[in-house]
């Protein structure tokens, strides 16, 4: 009888530990499963577009990216959950300028270390993976006009985002430069046929010498690609231009429009 009880009670006690084993590594099992789902949920990604250039072309006059078409961008797309990287031709620290700390805005970025230290350390094109994201953003000022519009990795990139992922291409100001060389897969300009903003002529001092540095002139150059530029002649006055998943601002009055349209945009997609 002792043994017979003795047997039981060991066959109790096993099973009671087996129970234990299956459930805690069901358990772990389940919040491996938890965790990859986490892992797959991470925010959204919107991509930054600037420039290296510190001078107009060859010359010695400086200039900048713009501050706040950068700042006013960025302050909505962070409030709005997006994740967001820079990319520069080539990489590393971007000169920044049209700096106005009355604005408060713009006094808050000056001072926000991570932020600033984004600005310092941009990506190179080979290190940004274009699935990552669902838009790009081309920030504008002077500088925009040199070395984005004709690099071709920023350009596979942005058009990757565009036709592989289903994303949006937006601009601000200058930093309509950046599109008018892109190109769908069938050969076609980007701008073609489309309602497109940017910097217009009829803003511009033809007869400046910071002028006289540009490659192009950025309405010119959209409407030989055959885009429709359209622009407000007031000026300053939040002027913007959606044409489906192309996006595009006149000035820095519109950056902050840009990046609502852009959000409205992603979150109907």
């Amino acid at each position: 009888m002792y043994n017979t009880k003795t047997k039981t009670m060991k066959k109790t006690i096993y099973l009671f530990f087996v129970f234990v084993a299956f459930f805690l590594a069901c358990t772990q099992n389940t919040k491996t499963s938890n965790n990859a789902i986490n892992n797959d949920q991470t925010s959204e990604r919107i991509l930054f577009i600037v420039s290296n250039a510190h001078f107009y072309g060859d010359s010695e006059r400086n200039t900048s990216n713009h501050f706040s078409e950068i700042v006013h961008a960025y302050d909505l797309f962070k409030k709005s959950g997006y994740d967001i990287d820079f990319v520069s031709p080539e990489g590393g620290s971007i000169p920044i300028g049209y700096i106005n700390t009355s604005d408060s805005l713009q006094k808050k970025y000056i001072y926000d270390n991570d932020f600033m230290d984004d600005l310092e350390h941009t990506q190179k094109p080979n290190e940004i993976k274009a699935f990552d994201y669902k838009a790009v953003y081309y920030g504008g000022g002077g500088a925009a006009m040199f070395g984005v519009a004709e690099n071709k990795e920023i350009q596979h990139i942005a058009m990757q985002v565009y036709e592989d992922q289903g994303g949006v291409i937006s601009s601000i100001c200058h930093g309509s430069a950046g599109i008018v060389n892109l190109q769908t897969k069938d050969g076609n300009y980007l701008v073609a046929g489309k309602k497109v903003n940017g910097f217009p002529d009829a803003f511009e001092n033809m007869e400046a010498d910071y002028y006289k540095t540009f490659p192009f002139s950025i309405q010119q150059k959209i409407i030989e690609r055959g885009g429709d530029f359209q622009f407000s002649s007031e000026g300053w006055d939040d002027f913007m231009i959606a044409d489906g998943r192309l996006i595009t601002g006149q000035d820095p009055s519109a950056a902050a429009s840009v990046a609502k349209k852009v959000i409205e945009t992603l979150q109907r997609l």
